[in-house]
């Protein structure tokens, strides 16, 4: 089973015995404080929260933060989790690669089994716990519970008042007491870094884009930004910029993974997304049809298929209908057949239909578009509408 892998080449950074993540350390001296910050929020009829990831309105509630050693971490999460219901919402924030906004917030609309949560934590524990590009946490509306993990690895719990005592206890149970301020690697100048070793000559070790494949697939995760405008991240609008979209294509009935790179013009996240599954789609056909062409194949038009028919077919089977008029009790098997040329191998079967879905669309830099395609294609892209500028298939 394909899994990740930390670079063991990485060294922790360890200040007066306080272990930092591997992947978020300072790097001008500090002094760190574990314990718990804890304050009061109300509902969200009286104050309206806005907190990525919120899916209804939330209750009154508790909010602690907390910092804690990272080698001790998980085994407070582990903990923090045994509150959670058998169904859940899980969250992911990713430092990504779109080049006007930091974070990719993920969100998962509808409820999933713990298990699943809780086993994509245990198969990708480093990449979780000690990257530094990577945020992640689970929340419930009955009971309400909020948990999110940041990329510094300070731990945020935010619960319904009934809850309250029992997040006290478990943190006492840590050593962990309430405190007027902490101070994690966030409390100073800090560096972020990925900590995976994913070698090219090991597919069984996951890259942190392959691993959010995942879990969009087993978490039922989806971007959550606005799709319909593009802003930074701000809120200031951009207008039309150039996008780099990779696509997933899962082969059917073979159940065979290809990936495309496309690069294009869009003015928001759903039209690239548009775009760009429309562009696979024709280069699939295209590719299709070349087959097709290599191998001696000729295109077929359905209407050939239909059978010349005279007046007397007509009367003929009026006749044997009762008059009730020209269509049988038989279906004719042409009648849901349309007018479009279709490959000879082609018996239309929406199981041979592969599955194509945009699995990251990106804003680059005209400055990064113009390098990244060959021949000088991403050079002066005019950006005033949709515009397709270059597809491809990935080895």
């Amino acid at each position: 089973m394909p899994r990740c892998r930390i670079d063991t080449t990485i060294q922790r950074h360890t200040v007066d015995g306080f272990d930092f993540p591997l992947g978020a350390y300072p790097i001008e001296p500090m002094t760190s404080r574990a314990g718990y910050t804890l304050h009061f929020e109300s509902a969200d009829a009286d104050d309206n929260n806005d907190d990525a990831g919120q899916l209804e309105q939330w209750p009154d509630r508790y909010v602690f933060d907390i910092v804690i050693k990272a080698t001790r971490v998980e085994s407070l999460c582990r903990s923090l989790f045994s509150m959670l219901p058998g169904r859940v919402y899980p969250i992911l924030d990713v430092l990504g690669n779109d080049a006007y906004r930091e974070a990719d917030p993920y969100v998962a609309y509808d409820l999933i089994g713990q298990e699943h949560f809780t086993e994509a934590l245990r198969r990708y524990r480093g990449w979780f716990y000690e990257d530094g590009l990577v945020g992640f946490g689970v929340m419930s509306d009955e009971p309400f519970i909020y948990i999110f993990i940041d990329e510094h690895k300070i731990v945020t719990v935010r619960v319904e008042a009934s809850l309250k005592p029992k997040v006290e206890s478990i943190l006492a149970a840590f050593d962990l007491h309430e405190v007027d301020q902490i101070a994690g690697a966030d409390a100073a100048l800090h560096e972020h870094r990925g900590v995976l070793d994913c070698p090219t000559d090991r597919p069984d070790l996951l890259c942190p884009e392959e691993i959010i494949e995942e879990l969009r697939d087993s978490w039922g995760l989806q971007l959550n930004i606005d799709v319909d405008r593009n802003l930074d991240e701000f809120g200031n609008a951009l207008g039309f910029t150039p996008w780099r979209c990779l696509v997933r294509v899962l082969e059917a009935p073979s159940a065979e993974i290809r990936y495309a790179e496309v690069f294009l013009v869009a003015d928001c996240y759903s039209a690239a997304v548009r775009q760009a599954c429309e562009a696979v789609e024709d280069l699939i056909e295209d590719e299709a049809e070349s087959e097709a062409d290599r191998s001696g194949g000729r295109m077929k038009d359905r209407r050939a298929e239909r059978p010349k028919r005279s007046r007397a077919d007509d009367d003929a089977d009026k006749e044997r209908d009762g008059d009730k008029g020209s269509a049988s009790n038989e279906p004719d098997p042409f009648d849901e057949l349309d007018n479009d040329p279709i490959p000879l191998d082609d018996a239309g079967d929406d199981d041979d239909i592969p599955d194509i879905d945009a699995l990251f669309c990106d804003r680059v830099t005209e400055t990064d578009f113009e390098h990244a395609l060959p021949d000088n294609q991403g050079k002066n892209v005019p950006l005033n509408a949709e515009r397709l500028i270059f597809t491809r298939w990935l080895e």
